[in-house]
């Protein structure tokens, strides 16, 4: 708040002032203005009295005659309350003839960057020629610990510390203390130039970025010296080469070029921003208008019109400028594209000629290839005299794989064997017997197949134009003459129609193969199967049904249940006596299903064995065994099981009795120990190992036993009773040691197995469980190829058809398909 209307001040004045006593308006506003400031004494006040100093605006000025302090003014520096020296106070007099201009610049650079005296009045005298809290360079570190004990040397000493080194473990601290230095003057930081001493420049070498710097601030700094030379300021002309017009990319005025007219921009616009109207042609031209000379401001009242000034020409002048600038930019862009476009068409042409050059490759190749397909067709007409053969051919189609494989796998030339090669082979396979001469024509379909055959796999019901064309080959010239042949072919002959397709195995595709065994040979095979007739027939069925199998598989499963009908109605009459029925099953034991074979032996076989070992007679002086060797003949050909069952409930009964018989008429017991050693001879270990066989031989042991010991007061031969203990005693140690031997197989077996388990991996899931356990009893474990039963792989298990579902193994029965345990299925392989 400014205090003039309380002081006479006027401004023509030089420093007089007036203090006014009457009553101003200032007064009468705050009188009665309980809220104003009032003035207190302070200890300046109390010290200096009116010429104490005032830092207030709202304190009451005294007779001081002090002005306000002026805060609208820049920042100053405060002085350190040092004395100026003597070339300054002399400069301070050469620049007070300055101009009024240079003055007023030179007295804001003063309250910028010049020292100040302190407001207290006097000048501040330094009583050394250092700085007060500096570090004198003659002065060694810590010499002021002789005065006390010494602890910081000795603590610094024992952490590793050596005197004359820096800190750190490395030693990379600074040596010397941080130095002061003196500034000349009293002016700001930096203003003297650099502040760092010698020191610090050893410490911390200097950069060029800070010699920059240093020159930057030092030109800066000349710039408020006052012109040596004196006089007015020569016009500065800035001249600009065409190639940093070029660098820059716009014009003098700051305008940027304009960007090209299109048809849309080019329409009529009207201006109506100035005094008059104006219509330009397009967009463009209103970022290119300039200023008219007329539309320039007046000058002012103070400023110095000049003697010489003619703004429509120095307007015309900049307008030639803007246009010859922009004309240079326009032009050195126009050139710098038609360069690219050079560039661009040189690669391009590069490229292109690189594409010609190899399409005229390619069209050199093609016209060799329609060459030579041209030199085909020629030599295939029936007039020719050198006509074309299938050697030739081969040869050729062979030469454009090698040559040509790209152009031959582009354009699919596989496709010309239809034309050229298909006619030569209808030829070649006209009088073809395949059942006379299976091999003729083989070695040439191989060849064929090489080069006609495509890697992915074909099937049958495809569309035949999309077949592979060896595929269509087969199908079209060498199918025909299988179909006529084997049409003609008589099943009971098997062997050279098996021959033929063994032999053909490798080169014929498998759908074609399938077509053959399904379409044509198993009708045939059912049909003389329905017509067969077991009890007539010389020729046994096996013999021209079982050469198929390694061809046919499971597809001759739906010709096994008549065949056992039939045979099952031809053993109705059988006796045991006829040898020939054995003959005629025996084959069929291990084609037949494990479980269909069991029921068929236990529905026609076991009950006429029964029957004959019940109508057998044990007579121990006139044996007849006939009966018994027509009925253990069967022992391999039924179950273990059903072989006990019908022993334990025909034979060992009537035997038991004739023992106990013949103990009761005062016996020769070297008799019955011969008698008894025979009878267990006419058994198989495998039977005797059965533990109810076993029972009934130890039963009747313990009968001769009782029979021997129960004779009291009676005649006993002699030595008899020592006779069956020793029979006893050798045939319980002879069972004992083949308990034992069986045990130690089993536990050879489980080491064996157990060592056979760490050496291969864990089965992951079920199906390398049973592939594992197939491994260990040597039965064939492996998938059926095209077979599926509602989506699920087929696989063979030895003879068994099986397949696996959720961790269950169903095996195929005669209607359905039956659940089965792994152990079972393992039987059932056996």
């Amino acid at each position: 708040m400014s205090m003039a209307h309380l002081y006479g001040k006027d401004g023509t004045d030089d420093e007089v002032e007036m203090e006014r006593f009457e009553i101003s308006d200032w007064d009468l506003e705050n009188e009665f203005n309980p809220d104003r400031v009032r003035h207190r004494q302070t200890k300046e006040d109390a010290i200096y009295g009116m010429w104490a100093e005032n830092d207030s605006d709202d304190e009451r000025p005294s007779f001081g005659g002090k002005r306000s302090k002026d805060y609208t003014a820049p920042v100053n520096f405060i002085s350190a309350g040092l004395r100026r020296t003597t070339d300054e106070e002399n400069e301070k007099e050469k620049d007070s003839d300055e101009s009024d201009e240079e003055k007023v610049k030179r007295e804001e650079f003063q309250k910028e960057f010049a020292p100040q005296k302190l407001k207290t009045g006097g000048f501040f005298k330094s009583h050394s020629k250092g700085f007060g809290g500096g570090y004198r360079t003659n002065q060694e570190i810590g010499t002021w610990e002789k005065h006390t004990k010494g602890i910081g040397q000795k603590l610094l000493q024992k952490m590793g510390y050596v005197p004359g080194r820096g800190l750190g473990k490395n030693a990379q601290g600074i040596i010397a203390p941080i130095e002061a230095k003196m500034r000349k003057g009293k002016g700001a930081i930096g203003a003297y130039g650099s502040e760092r001493t010698e020191q610090s420049l050893k410490d911390f070498p200097i950069v060029d970025s800070d010699e920059d710097a240093d020159e930057e601030f030092l030109k800066e700094m000349s710039q408020w010296r006052k012109d040596p030379t004196g006089g007015k300021k020569k016009p500065k002309y800035n001249y600009k080469t065409v190639e940093e017009l070029k660098a820059k990319g716009t014009t003098s005025l700051g305008r940027k070029m304009a960007t090209p007219q299109t048809e849309l921009s080019q329409v009529k616009v009207i201006d109506m921003t100035g005094k008059e109207q104006k219509v330009y042609y397009s967009y463009s031209q209103i970022t290119q208008k300039h200023d008219i000379p007329d539309d320039v401001q007046s000058l002012g009242k103070d400023a110095k019109s000049e003697g010489f000034s003619l703004p429509e020409l120095e307007h015309n002048l900049e307008l030639l400028i803007e246009m010859t600038e922009q004309e240079i930019i326009q032009n050195d862009r126009q050139l710098q594209y038609e360069k690219d476009m050079v560039i661009n068409i040189s690669h391009e042409n590069e490229k292109l000629s690189e594409v010609l050059e190899h399409e005229g490759k390619i069209i050199d190749k093609l016209s060799h290839i329609l060459q030579i397909v041209e030199d085909c067709e020629k030599r295939l007409q029936p007039s020719c005299e050198n006509p074309l053969t299938l050697e030739e051919c081969a040869n050729i189609f062979e030469m454009l794989q090698e040559k040509y494989f790209e152009e031959y796998k582009m354009f699919d030339l596989a496709e010309l064997s239809i034309a050229v090669v298909f006619p030569l082979l209808r030829e070649y396979f006209k009088a073809w017997n395949p059942l006379q001469d299976n091999e003729y024509g083989l070695e040439v379909m191989s060849k064929w197949r090489k080069l006609l055959e495509r890697d992915q796999l074909q099937h049958g019901g495809c569309d035949m134009l999309s077949m592979d064309p060896y595929h269509r080959l087969m199908w079209e010239v060498w199918m025909p003459s299988a179909r006529n042949i084997v049409s003609q072919w008589l099943p009971r002959n098997c062997a050279p129609m098996v021959d033929f397709l063994e032999n053909w195995m490798p080169v014929v595709p498998l759908w074609i193969l399938d077509n053959i065994l399904e379409q044509l040979v198993f009708p045939k095979l059912q049909r003389e199967v329905e017509s067969w007739n077991p009890l007539t027939d010389t020729v046994p069925i096996h013999a021209w049904i079982h050469p198929w199998l390694p061809l046919m598989q499971m597809r001759l499963e739906p010709l096994y249940s008549p065949i056992r009908n039939k045979l099952s109605n031809a053993l109705q009459k059988w006796h045991p006596s006829d040898s020939s029925a054995k003959l005629i099953l025996l084959p069929w034991k291990d084609v037949f299903t494990p479980g269909s074979w069991e029921a068929f032996m236990v529905k026609n076989i076991v009950p006429k064995l029964g029957m004959c070992v019940s109508e057998f007679v044990i007579n121990p002086h006139q044996q007849h065994m006939d009966a018994f060797h027509w009925v253990m003949d069967w022992e391999d050909m039924i179950s273990p099981s059903s072989l006990i069952g019908l022993l334990e409930k025909n034979f060992f009964g009537k035997w038991l009795q004739v023992l106990c018989s013949w103990l009761s008429n005062s016996p020769n017991y070297e008799e019955i120990t011969k008698w008894y050693l025979g009878w267990k001879s006419m058994f198989s270990d495998q039977v005797l190992a059965h533990p109810t066989v076993k029972e009934k031989f130890n039963e009747a042991l313990d009968i001769m036993n009782r029979a021997v010991t129960s004779t009291v007061g009676g005649y006993m031969q002699p030595g008899a009773r020592e006779n069956i203990a020793y029979l006893t005693h050798t045939e319980r140690r002879r069972d004992f040691q083949y308990e034992a031997m069986q045990e130690r197989r089993e536990a050879e077996n489980m080491a064996h197995r157990g060592i056979g388990v760490t050496s291969t991996s864990i089965p992951m899931n079920f199906k390398d469980l049973i592939q594992a356990k197939a491994e260990e009893h040597n039965i064939v474990f492996m998938p059926l190829m095209g077979k599926r039963h509602e989506g699920k792989q087929l696989y063979t298990f030895g003879r068994i058809i099986i397949y696996i579902d959720r961790g269950v193994v169903f095996v195929q029965g005669e209607k359905t398909w039956v659940p089965t345990s792994l152990q079972s299925l393992i039987d059932m392989a056996k």
